[in-house]
């Protein structure tokens, strides 16, 4: 058919260069006659297609395909034999991938790593730089009070030595394993129920400065007592000590836990007081925050507070401690129910220290009796707290009806007597006590 329309075309051209008129007619009929013959294959086409399949035919495309598909597997199976799979494309992460070797370093990230960056103070210079304008003191950032209870090897217990009193052992029952104490009542204490105890409830007013001259305060509780309870919330003795704005800390050691007992444990020994004071100097500077200030400790005056049964190892701290020259005053509470050589001594020899005994009917007549030792000893006494107190003071108290023995330590001759003690301590500069609180001093925490 493209042979027919070459040759109507040449002729075409041929027809009209003869004549142009016949040669448009002529042109228009060729055209007519390609556009015919170029769809009559089409129609057969479209007539082939709504007639059955030929069996031939499908059997000769179905091998046809099935000879494709074959070379597809085989090309596919060729991939395969030569490692083209997705494991090889595609291989899964290993260890060393996600995790350094030992040799290698991962740089951690924080959450502010991605936050956006803040300017950066520059550090002060190493120098001070001249400046014509007035200098700010340093002042010390201000701190709470700090009370705590420390575990020490010195405290009064446990303690497996004799009772000087009668020369026997201490723990002088047993049962089992279990050793005890028979006090003089006749009761038995078990001593790991009683005697067991080694904590020292300590106390730093959080105005105390080491570098100020201060004192350090020892209270020997009396009977049946513990630390927190009674010492501490009852009593209020570290509150007191705040208060009072002196420049003084506490030591309160635990004596027979919550039991009608006076005995002294380790204060009974020649020295026991000195070594006791000794381990405290270390702790007290622990705990205000400088170890160095643990020399500053080991020298400070002393200051003992004995009430009710507390006499007994604050009677024999003064006779066989081996620092009574450190202690700078006694205060009895309600004590005085023995070993009145012990404190006569003291008083005599010491007169540069001062000695305060507040009384109730309860001990009315052991004090009476003190009082007349130190009179024939030539030592002047007063009977009042009206006056300062200064080096050599002796001082009997007797508080009238309605001042219990238990509320003592809280109410004897005035509210709070520990805090009045310490007030009239440091209006005394010859004491070396320094008062270093405001007029209103802060409440002590609890």
């Amino acid at each position: 058919m493209v042979g027919v329309v070459s040759r109507v075309e040449a002729e075409t051209r041929a027809h009209r260069m003869k004549s142009p008129g016949a040669c448009g007619r002529a042109f228009i009929l060729a055209r007519r006659v390609g556009i015919v013959s170029a769809f009559v294959p089409l129609c057969f086409a479209l007539v082939q297609c709504g007639k059955a399949p030929n069996p031939a035919m499908l059997a000769a495309n179905t091998q046809a395909t099935s000879q494709a598909n074959t070379q597809v597997v085989a090309k596919t199976r060729t991939q395969i034999a030569s490692g083209d799979t997705f494991e090889d494309r595609f291989p899964a992460p290993q260890f060393s991938d996600r995790f350094p070797s030992a040799s290698e370093s991962l740089l951690q990230r924080q959450m502010s790593d991605f936050s956006p960056r803040r300017a950066m103070r520059p550090e002060p210079a190493p120098y001070k730089v001249a400046s014509l304008e007035p200098q700010v003191p340093y002042k010390r950032p201000p701190r709470e009070d700090l009370t705590t209870l420390v575990s020490m090897k010195s405290s009064a217990f446990p303690y497996y030595g004799n009772n000087p009193a009668s020369e026997a052992p201490f723990l002088n029952i047993s049962k089992g394993d279990r050793r005890g104490h028979r006090s003089y009542s006749g009761r038995v204490y078990w001593q790991d129920e009683t005697y067991n105890d080694n904590r020292v409830l300590m106390h730093v007013p959080e105005h105390f400065d080491a570098r100020k001259p201060g004192v350090i305060v020892v209270f020997f509780h009396g009977n049946g007592a513990t630390l927190e309870r009674d010492v501490r919330d009852r009593q209020l003795v570290p509150q007191q000590i705040s208060d009072s704005g002196a420049n003084a800390v506490l030591l309160a050691p635990q004596l027979a836990v919550d039991a009608r007992d006076s005995s002294a444990g380790k204060f009974w020994q020649p020295g026991g007081f000195k070594r006791f004071m000794a381990e405290s100097a270390e702790q007290l500077a622990r705990l205000s925050g400088d170890p160095n200030n643990a020399r500053a400790f080991a020298q400070m005056p002393i200051v003992i507070v004995g009430y009710s049964g507390g006499f007994l190892p604050t009677a024999w701290s003064l006779e066989v401690g081996g620092i009574s020259d450190r202690v700078r005053g006694v205060v009895l509470l309600d004590a005085v129910y023995g070993e009145l050589d012990k404190f006569a001594s003291w008083i005599e020899s010491h007169r540069s220290g001062f000695f305060v005994s507040s009384y109730t009917h309860y001990t009315a007549r052991r004090d009476r009796e003190l009082m007349s030792m130190l009179r024939q000893k030539g030592i002047g006494v007063s009977e009042d707290m009206d006056a300062p107190l200064r080096p050599g003071s002796v001082v009997f108290v007797e508080t009238g009806d309605g001042i219990t023995h238990r509320d003592y330590v809280t109410r004897a001759w005035t509210q709070n007597p520990l805090k009045d003690v310490l007030v009239k301590m440091a209006a005394t500069p010859s004491l070396a006590l320094t008062r270093v609180a405001a007029t209103t001093p802060s409440t002590a925490s609890r």
